[in-house]
């Protein structure tokens, strides 16, 4: 087993496990307490040369709703409009009242 620095989408980076199927297989349950535990991803290695990937449900919910949001342009377009205000100083302000209940959630 090593880590792995693996080139995702060509602009974020990610550390990878990167490993054998044979090994995968005899220390199952530790790894998957790693992808669960440490949110730690790993490439497993098949001499079919067909490998896979692990990671946590939690892990892959959160990808799902970030690749909803990146698709979405009506999402995307709040976002960018939101950041343009923020920027300028414009956006909303909540009163320390409105701040107060956020935060005792």
């Amino acid at each position: 087993m090593y880590l792995k620095p693996v080139h995702l989408l060509k602009f974020k980076m990610c550390i990878m496990i990167e490993l054998s199927v044979n090994k995968f297989r005899a220390n199952l349950k530790e790894f998957v307490d790693k992808a669960i535990d440490e949110h730690l991803p790993m490439k497993i290695n098949r001499r079919s040369g067909k490998d896979f990937i692990v990671i946590s449900a939690e892990d892959w919910e959160r990808e799902q709703e970030t690749l909803y949001v990146l698709r979405n342009s009506s999402l995307m377009n709040q976002v960018a409009e939101s950041m343009g205000t923020y920027e300028k100083g414009s956006g909303y302000k909540p009163t320390q009242e409105q701040l107060d209940a956020i935060n005792r959630i």
